[in-house]
């Protein structure tokens, strides 16, 4: 039996950008300089656990681009980080910020850690010695960091307070994502999930799809694929049949209620053995019948293995990075519409921009302003990736790197190269 190669995330991220470079007939040398992160900075450094043993942890921060403003993504803790992942992730920060219009570059950092088996109090020493770490190449002006896998607004408050402890003052806008009681967004949480409805709502208007009543499978219950479901249930009128976390998934072709499962995983932990539900793997539930395909969890699990197995009508990458280049010609050539991460994702950093505007501002909005504004902010960046789509006869994907590596590339050439 043949040995699957392992994907390298900075090699398709690569790869995606040499193909978008030829299709916008880049100089070569302008390629070149897109292809590499601007600073990186890897960390070493120990942790006092509980039993009051010392622990290792290596921790990656990459600033990929700032042609357009300060750098900006997110943080995420899992034992499989490595530093091409986080190469990658940023990379797709920076075109995901300019696909949307947002003044950021691009970064991403992760720690290799496994967060399920630390305590808070472990969680927390680890959070704050990466942040003192980082701290000096992040700021409100220069990197602003978020959440990210395993990450939430907890671990975005301590990196904030420990930051601030360094300058001698509170700093709200160096990071975004925090609970609300410091600085953070009202909508934050749900921002991903609500961006990417918004996104799969425009195209299924072109493509004749009433949503009222289109069945949607969701791979990934954690923070962005519970929103999704909850939102596409309740605001889109959509059937939630299948949903799957690390540990399974579960389907139900009449119907699943998402706040009861997010209970049932709050109270079980996993979403398996959710009663009255059949039970599928993670696999399986990318290859089920249904309209809408959100795939929330990891990258790479869409290749050209599964891709002609998947029959979603519009496949919604919740995730970042979850199809290879391979797969997306499958899909593009089997008239399934694909919303890129790039696109489909954005409504969580667009929300950060509303959040560090509001910070450096020190006045906040409410609710239905941030969800307005990211509504309007998400169906621009949609109509604009669309447009190019058909008029290029490309899939959204390519239309989408298009944009915004135009855009990264407009600012190269307005600034100039220094010195």
């Amino acid at each position: 039996m043949a040995v699957q190669k392992e994907i390298n995330p900075f090699e398709v991220a690569r790869a995606q950008l040499d193909r978008v470079g030829e299709k916008l007939r880049l100089d070569p040398d302008m390629i070149n300089i897109l292809k590499y992160p601007h600073r990186e900075l890897t960390v070493n450094f120990p942790v006092k656990m509980d039993d009051g043993k010392l622990q290792m942890f290596t921790g990656h921060r990459v600033q990929y681009n700032d042609a357009l403003g300060p750098y900006k993504g997110g943080i995420r803790y899992h034992p499989k980080v490595t530093l091409d992942e986080v190469r990658a992730l940023a990379a797709w920060m920076t075109w995901k910020c300019a696909v949307v219009g947002l003044p950021y570059g691009g970064a991403k950092g992760g720690i290799v850690c496994n967060p399920k088996e630390m305590s808070k109090g472990e969680l927390e020493r680890m959070t704050r010695r990466y942040a003192s770490e980082i701290s000096i190449i992040i700021g409100p002006m220069r990197d602003i960091p978020a959440p990210d896998v395993y990450t939430d607004s907890q671990t975005m408050a301590w990196i904030m307070d420990t930051y601030s402890m360094s300058q001698g003052y509170s700093v709200p806008g160096v990071v975004t994502g925090k609970p609300v009681v410091v600085g953070g967004s009202a909508g934050r949480d749900e921002a991903t999930s609500r961006g990417a409805m918004y996104v799969t709502r425009e195209a299924a208007k072109f493509l004749g799809m009433n949503l009222k009543g289109a069945t949607v499978a969701v791979q990934g219950y954690g923070n962005v694929g519970y929103h999704a479901a909850r939102l596409f249930h309740q605001e889109q009128g959509c059937k939630i049949i299948a949903v799957s976390d690390s540990r399974g998934g579960i389907l139900n072709t009449a119907g699943l209620d998402p706040l009861k499962v997010e209970d049932h995983k709050r109270k079980t932990g996993s979403v398996i053995h959710y009663p009255g539900a059949e039970s599928i793997n993670n696999e399986e539930i990318l290859e089920v019948k249904c309209d809408i395909l959100v795939p929330s969890a990891l990258e790479g699990v869409i290749t050209d293995r599964n891709a002609k197995e998947i029959q979603a009508k519009i496949v919604c990458e919740g995730a970042n990075g979850p199809t290879t280049p391979e797969a997306d010609e499958i899909l593009y050539k089997n008239e399934t519409t694909l919303l890129p991460d790039i696109l489909a994702n954005a409504g969580g950093v667009t929300v950060s921009y509303f959040e560090w505007v509001q910070d450096l501002q020190a006045y906040f909005w409410d609710v239905n302003e941030v969800n307005q504004r990211l509504e309007k902010v998400l169906v621009a960046a949609f109509k604009t990736v669309h447009e190019t789509a058909v008029k290029e006869r490309i899939d959204h994907r390519l239309a989408a790197y298009m944009v915004a590596v135009r855009r990264v590339v407009d600012a190269y050439q307005a600034r100039g190269i220094f010195p």
